[in-house]
Order: structure tokens, then sequence, then C-alpha cells
């Protein structure tokens, strides 16, 4: 039986009222940033180019000791990406920490990667568990190589290095020997037995004395000012070990060298701009307090408690989260300047001024 016709009618202007106001709701969705939900560009969180970019699975096969308290993995592959001397890759261990690792093989070979670390006892986990679960015939997975400590051209070098840290250092000494460059190390350590690649170093450095191993146990610590004060004018200043030794080559830096240094841990963050803040979690529709002793991970965790993190210490790059407002007081080394215009290492950085708005 057909509908009355003034039934009918009012069927017919619900169901066009009804089509018209969900046109203009997805119009006003799509259009406004605030109501209902945001309508922003993919954010960075969870989408970080260091978080995404894709891992590889690698073979170990061959673990080796360096030096007393140091463990060498070569790491093998196919065809894997190149690599120039002082880059780094992120290793991702069975327990999901990321830890970052300097290449320390030979850039020529095309289907190895070697790194070495020194384990921590009181570290955050990172080296204990590399020395005690990694081991040959066991397969790794690591983010591609990437370099923030390159090598430049320069008319003379000098490389100072303390303990581990001469792992990045390693592949540079090779190359500026073969090429027959000017250069000088200076290599500090707790004890000579402890010095990793101490041999292959000193015979690079057989003619001309280029290398001075400093021991702690036999002669203290290394003079980084007495080094520099040797330096021509021009020289590139490489250096790469302990805080107490980058402070004391920064502050002898004499005018005219260029300095470059590589650091397994973040530097001292800036006092300014410390107190307490609020950051604003556009996506989530929350807002967080920041205590002037806390980071923003930490009050970001409360509320989002799955944000991506590992080092915790501004360079690893994994917490970095988009900035919608608010001016940044930058404390990490590690993003260029194009990606501090609008982004932020949440475990390091902070807030200059009263709020901040995030993209999470």
């Amino acid at each position: 039986m057909p509908l009355p016709l003034p039934r009918l009618r009012t069927v017919v202007l619900v169901a066009g009222a009804a089509l018209l106001a969900k046109r203009a709701l997805h119009r006003r969705i799509q259009n406004s940033p605030l109501w209902p939900l945001p309508a922003l560009e993919e954010p960075v969180s969870g989408h970080s180019e260091r978080r995404t970019t894709a891992t590889r699975r690698l073979l170990i096969t061959e673990r080796t000791i360096p030096a007393e308290g140091v463990v060498q993995l070569r790491l093998e592959g196919s065809a894997l990406p190149p690599w120039q001397p002082g880059a780094h890759l992120d290793l991702l261990l069975p327990s999901g920490l990321v830890r970052q690792y300097s290449l320390c093989g030979d850039p020529a070979d095309p289907d190895t990667y070697t790194i070495a670390t020194r384990l921590v006892e009181d570290g955050r986990g990172g080296s204990r568990e590399v020395h005690a679960q990694l081991h040959e015939g066991e397969e790794v997975e690591i983010r591609d190589p990437r370099n923030r400590f390159p090598l430049v051209g320069a008319p003379a070098y000098l490389f100072v290095a303390g303990g581990i840290g001469i792992t990045p250092i390693l592949p540079m000494l090779r190359s500026v020997a073969a090429s027959g460059a000017d250069w000088r190390l200076l290599y500090g350590g707790r004890t000579r037995a402890s010095m990793p690649f101490l041999d292959e170093i000193e015979k690079l450095g057989a003619e001309g004395g280029r290398v001075t191993v400093v021991a702690e146990d036999e002669a203290g610590h290394p003079d980084a000012a007495a080094a520099l004060a040797e330096t021509a004018e021009g020289t590139a200043v490489y250096c790469c070990g302990p805080e107490p030794l980058m402070d004391a080559v920064t502050a002898a830096l004499p005018p005219g060298r260029t300095l470059h240094l590589e650091r397994f841990t973040a530097g001292a963050a800036s006092s300014a701009g410390s107190g307490p803040f609020e950051v604003e979690l556009r996506r989530s529709g929350r807002t967080v307090r920041v205590a002037a002793d806390r980071s923003v991970l930490a009050a970001v965790r409360e509320e989002v408690p799955y944000v991506s993190y590992s080092c915790e210490q501004g360079f690893c790059g994994t917490c970095q989260q988009r900035v919608l407002e608010g001016e940044i007081d930058h404390r990490d080394e590690l993003l260029t300047d194009s990606e501090r215009n609008d982004s932020m290492l949440i475990c390091v950085s902070r807030c200059r001024g009263e709020r901040l708005v995030l993209d999470l």
C-alpha cells in the first residue's frame, strides 16, 4: 500500500536534510584544524623518517675481543648500503632496546658492517645485552647507516680519541693514511690492554711518529692542549671520547682550526628555559604538565604510553615529534636546521615559553 502523499513528502524532506547535514559536517571536518577532530598532515608521531627507515637482518659471522671489555661483531648481508668513515648504524636488540654503534670496518666491503662496543656495567643495558646475548651464527636487526661525523677534506688532521671513541675514527685513519694526508692521532685509555685496535693503529702511524698513545695507568691523561698547539692553521680536528676529553679539546682549540665532535651520550643541557610548562597533545585531545625536573617524554608517556623512544639522551632521533605551536628549546645534537623548524626530540628538548602543542 503506497504511503500517503503528506507522509511521503516528510520522509523525502528528512532524508534530504540528513544528506545535506552529512555533507556539511564532512566539509567542516576537512577544513577545520580544531573541530571535531584535527585535520592535520600526516603526523611525525610514529612516522619519523629515522624510525621508519627500512630495517634489515644481518648474520653475525664473527665475534672477537679486540681489547679488555670490548666485543667486536662482524655483520654480513648482501649488497649493503654504502657508508663513509664516521658513519654509525642503529642496532635493534632482542629486548627492544635500540643502540647506535659506529662502523669501524672497511667501507669498500659491500657485504659487511663491523661494530664494536665496550661493556658498561652501570649503563642502561644495551652493552650488557650485546656482550651477553649476541654470538656468531645469530641474526640481528639494524637500520641502515647514517653519518653526522663525516671526514671532510683538509690540509691536515688531528684525531683525538678516548677509549671506545676510537671506533668512528679508525676508518678515518685508514683513509687519510692511504691518501698520504698529513695526520696525527692522540689516543688515550685506562690501560693499553683496554684500548681496541691499538696494534693496527700503531702500524698505521709507524712512520713519522704520527700516533701518540697515552695509557692512564702509565702516563695519566692525554695532553690535548699540547697536541692542539702543534697543529697548523686549517687543520681539521676530530674528537670522540669521554666528555672531559671533549671539553678539554673544545677549550684548547686554537683559532683557524675546525672542530668535529662525535658524542656517545648527549652533551650537557642548557639551563635556560628549564621551568615548568604545558604540552598540548593535539591529536589525543589532552594536555600534560611538564615539571622543571621532568622531560617532555616522561610527562607524555603518562598519557600516551605507546609513544616511541630509545636513547633518552637526544642522539638517536626515535622520539622526534612535530611541533605545531610554541618556541622550542632544542637540546639535542641530532636534528638538522630544517628539522628544528617544526619538530623536537621530546626526551631532552623543552619549551622556551609556557606552552607547546605537539602533533600527537
